[in-house]
């Protein structure tokens, strides 16, 4: 047996208090030994105990309102613009749904945005990231309790959209997101990303360029000039490039966007665009572009291009080589070039690990909310499809 004990020293002040605080006193019962040993004790303090709970929102939150979304990345000290309400509206396609999921508790707050996708063929969806480094924004301590009452809150209300899945990528410059999301599913490191660390000096960051780097990097200055894209006709230039880059390397539809895309991005006051363009100097000749994205101290290597005539002057060095200069008398704290395809070593990794040997790990995180809802689906592929795709997720995407 579990008891409780309850005394009232003075029923005079005990009453009239229970009167102040009460809004309809008809409520409030004269005090006798019949209504003391139920209910809430003291009631004079029911009020205030209501109005702290009012004041603390549900554990979680599910934010699409733009203003509510910024409001929200506010309250974290870093995130990058991949977490931006921008760039998630940029993002999402037709159907999908972009939220940011705010769970709250005990002082600490995790907000984790997704894009929701419905599954083709049936009634269930599962979500994803946006294209880039997302991943959980932290505040305040995760102990074990935190992350499993997280983890119940999300599980809760993934079932209850029929969300079967969750897929991110992880932002290898956000502190504690391995730990929000340690007791969900499971983190991979797929590979490497490049950073250029723009916190030294300007000769001591161009001494860590490989040799053939800082050769091709003053052999290309030496015909060319860089420019910060001003107008929307420097925008569109760039968009011309990109494209042309694009269409050589055979990539596929995900990877070309439409003018007005690019020209948000540069209007955005979510996070600030710069659009470098690489002009030749004779013809004065736009021959390559890039576009960088500046977020709370971290720069991205966003997109870029080079056009096909021009590939044996390697101008793309040069605006990478622009960007570190500009990021760090603006005393930016982090240059992400990021990885090779799919995480992979290749001679794009090659390429960006020119510049530097300051390698951090790339994450991703996979989560089956619904395991039955899953296994069903990967049913209907191909067993020949399911060995070729060993680790694609969600497996039942893989076609």
């Amino acid at each position: 047996d579990y008891y409780t004990g309850r005394k009232i020293i003075n029923h005079q002040i005990y009453q009239e208090l229970c009167e102040e605080v009460c809004e309809d006193k008809r409520n409030i019962a004269s005090v006798n030994s019949q209504n003391l040993a139920t209910g809430f004790f003291p009631k004079y303090r029911l009020v205030s105990q209501k109005m702290q709970i009012n004041e603390e929102p549900e554990d979680l939150q599910i934010i699409r309102d733009p203003t509510e979304w910024r409001n929200c990345l506010k309250e974290f000290k870093t995130y990058d613009f991949y977490h931006t309400y921008d760039y998630h509206m940029l993002s999402k396609k037709p159907g999908e749904d972009a939220v940011l999921i705010r769970y709250r508790k005990d002082g600490t707050i995790i907000a984790l945005p997704l894009i929701i996708r419905g599954i083709p063929n049936t009634e269930l969806s599962d979500a994803t990231s946006v294209y880039g480094y997302a991943g959980p924004l932290v505040k305040g301590p995760i102990t074990n309790s935190i992350s499993s009452s997280f983890q119940n809150s999300l599980k809760a209300y993934c079932l209850e959209k029929n969300i079967i899945s969750i897929f991110s990528r992880l932002n290898p410059y956000i502190p504690n997101q391995a730990e929000a999301l340690q007791a969900m599913g499971k983190i991979e490191v797929l590979g490497k990303v490049v950073n250029m660390d723009i916190q030294q000096d300007l000769e001591i960051s161009r001494a860590n360029y490989s040799k053939s780097t800082k050769s091709r990097v003053n052999k290309a200055r030496k015909q060319c000039y860089t420019k910060l894209a001003e107008s929307e006709e420097d925008i569109k230039l760039f968009v011309e490039i990109y494209n042309e880059n694009m269409r050589r390397l055979s990539a596929g539809s995900d990877y070309f966007f439409d003018f007005d895309y690019f020209f948000k991005f540069f209007k955005s006051t979510d996070f600030k665009t710069d659009v470098i363009l690489v002009n030749h100097n004779e013809t004065h000749e736009a021959i390559a572009g890039s576009m960088f994205v500046k977020t709370n101290g971290i720069v991205q290597f966003h997109l870029s291009g080079t056009k096909d005539d021009f590939l044996h002057i390697a101008p793309a060095r040069v605006f990478l080589d622009e960007m570190r200069i500009i990021a760090t008398q603006q005393e930016y704290k982090y240059f992400n070039l990021g990885g090779g395809l799919g995480g992979n070593e290749d001679s794009l990794f090659e390429f960006k690990a020119s510049f530097s040997k300051d390698f951090k790990d790339f994450k991703v995180w996979k989560y089956i909310v619904d395991p039955a809802a899953y296994d069903e689906l990967c049913k209907s592929l191909d067993k020949s499809l399911i060995e070729e795709k060993v680790g694609y997720f969600p497996l039942y995407r893989a076609n």
